[in-house]
């Protein structure tokens, strides 16, 4: 067991825990079986809301007032579910075509979804069909499938050099980490877009607007603008059948009509459609700065900014370059103002602490990281931390940073995980050199040993008992006269025997010493 696989393992949510039972589902009338009660749902979604925003781009903040429209939208939206719950509407700061629901009401839509809609009566569509999606517990029934829950959401590394913050990765699993793939069932998809128009017509909206915008989707699917596929429907794709059922709900609705709102919409949302261009140039940045043509990306980030000087990401995004390019009295000024326009904003705070970093300003740094995982844990943040408290000699606690950051399957986990072992082998060589028993067929004891660190170890040393409640009484002990390269495994033959299995197994190891070969 790897110290990651030993961290994963610590978080735990466990489904059969919850107590199981049957309930009315209030859009459908159906009966079914739950596992996820309705207390859970909600303090599920509270807890990992705000954190998964953090990892999709964090909230559009330039102008407030397209948040509080789709907010007006979604609450006209709300009012009429069948099922009351805490819903919050929020507008992310992401150029995917996106939207999504965690359990208790909890919705997001992407910037960049909003500029591809026509009116209100569109995004009305892409509301209901979310609220429906937490009103018929769908999300909840994502989880009970085992499509989510799996601990409380920490984010990975973020590679500064290069990541951009959709490739976000989570430390362990989690519903937020879990929703970027999530796979609604056909069923539930179905149940969303029929039970979605019905609210539209329940809001007063055009319920033709639904059709209108599947007819859309599958255009935008059938041409170049794959992307979608990846968003909004990687469960169920836009189709001609999906287009016919809505068209055909509508006439058997008796085609109500009713608001459109599309002059409204444009306004809404006018300065996005403003500075879509600016957008466009700030993705193809990042996308140059993931490839390290730091020129390139500079110029493009700059063209965003004299389009939109108002957006936090552009100087989080141009602080990381000069960072990247050495120049950290200059990334700490573009990081200073990408604060200043968004303080409630992971990324900048990270940048900014590992730039201090470099500066030799190590509390000032520590602060910044510190305020960058209490909105987003990430492995970078923890990292940074790590490193400056085992600068500063507190090698407990550069130990514990390094175990969180350790869990994270990326680059930078794998070097926190090296640390760990430097820092902690010595002291407690069982978390890092796995052991057991198995018995030979002439019936004597074998110890198995495993190095499961990323470095060569040596000197292990093991001891073997009778087991004593917690304790061992030592019956003997082995020295492993050789180097163990990492992942090596090897056996050691003992002379506790002849045993049959019922006595074998009152036997215990444990690792008792071990040293980097180094």
């Amino acid at each position: 067991m790897s110290i990651k696989h030993f961290a994963n393992g610590l978080l735990i949510f466990v489904l059969a825990a919850a107590v199981t039972g049957c309930a009315i589902n209030p859009v459908t009338g159906k009966n079914e079986i739950t596992f996820v009660s309705e207390s859970q749902e909600l303090s599920i979604g509270k807890k990992n809301y705000a954190p998964y925003r953090q990892a999709q781009g964090g909230d559009y903040v330039v102008k407030p007032e397209v948040t509080r429209y789709v907010q007006s939208v979604g609450e006209r939206i709300a009012k009429v579910s069948d099922r009351k719950l805490p819903y919050e509407f929020h507008v992310l700061n992401d150029s995917s075509p996106n939207a999504w629901a965690l359990p208790g009401g909890k919705i997001s839509i992407n910037r960049g979804l909003l500029v591809e809609l026509e009116s209100e009566a569109e995004l009305a569509a892409v509301l209901a069909h979310e609220v429906i999606h937490a009103a018929a517990r769908h999300t909840a029934q994502s989880m009970e499938r085992g499509l989510f829950l799996q601990g409380a959401l920490i984010a990975a590394g973020v590679a500064l050099s290069d990541s951009e913050y959709r490739d976000v990765g989570m430390m362990g699993a989690s519903v937020g980490a879990q929703l970027a793939n999530k796979k609604y069932s056909r069923d539930d998809e179905t149940e969303a877009d029929h039970y979605g128009i019905r609210y539209m017509v329940r809001a007063g909206y055009d319920p033709a607007a639904a059709v209108q915008l599947q007819e859309t989707f599958v255009k935008l699917a059938e041409g170049r603008e794959q992307s979608w596929l990846s968003g909004l429907f990687a469960s169920h794709p836009p189709s001609r059948a999906r287009v016919a059922a809505n068209r055909s709900l509508v006439a058997e609705l008796g085609n109500p009509g009713g608001e459109t709102g599309k002059a409204r919409y444009k306004k809404a949302i006018a300065h996005l459609e403003k500075t879509k261009p600016a957008y466009k140039a700030f993705d193809e940045a990042t996308a140059a700065f993931k490839e390290g043509k730091k020129e390139t990306a500079l110029k493009k980030v700059n063209q965003a900014i004299r389009i939109e000087p108002n957006e936090a990401v552009f100087y989080s995004l141009r602080g990381e370059i000069k960072a990247a390019q050495g120049n950290n009295k200059a990334a700490k000024k573009e990081l200073d103002q990408a604060i200043k326009l968004n303080p409630d904003y992971f990324k900048p705070f990270l940048v900014r602490g590992l730039t201090l970093k470099q500066m030799g300003e190590s509390a000032t740094s520590a602060r910044d990281l510190e305020k960058s995982i209490g909105l987003l844990p990430t492995a970078e943040g923890y990292y940074g931390l790590g490193q400056i408290a085992h600068a500063s000699g507190k090698s407990d606690q550069a130990i514990k940073y390094f175990s969180k950051a350790a869990t994270s399957k990326s680059n930078v986990g794998d070097r926190a995980e090296e640390q760990l072992v430097r820092l902690d082998l010595r002291n407690n060589p069982s978390r890092y050199v796995s052991s057991g028993l198995v018995l030979t067929k002439e019936g004597y004891l074998a110890v198995k040993v495993k190095n499961t660190t990323p470095l060569a170890i040596k000197g292990v040393r093991v001891v073997i008992g009778v087991k004593s409640g917690s304790n061992i009484l030592e019956k003997a002990a082995y020295r492993v006269n050789r180097t163990l390269s990492a992942g090596r495994s090897i056996q050691i033959a003992t002379k506790l025997g002849p045993m049959d299995i019922k006595t074998a197994r009152h036997y215990a190891v444990l690792v008792t010493d071990a040293s980097l070969a180094e």
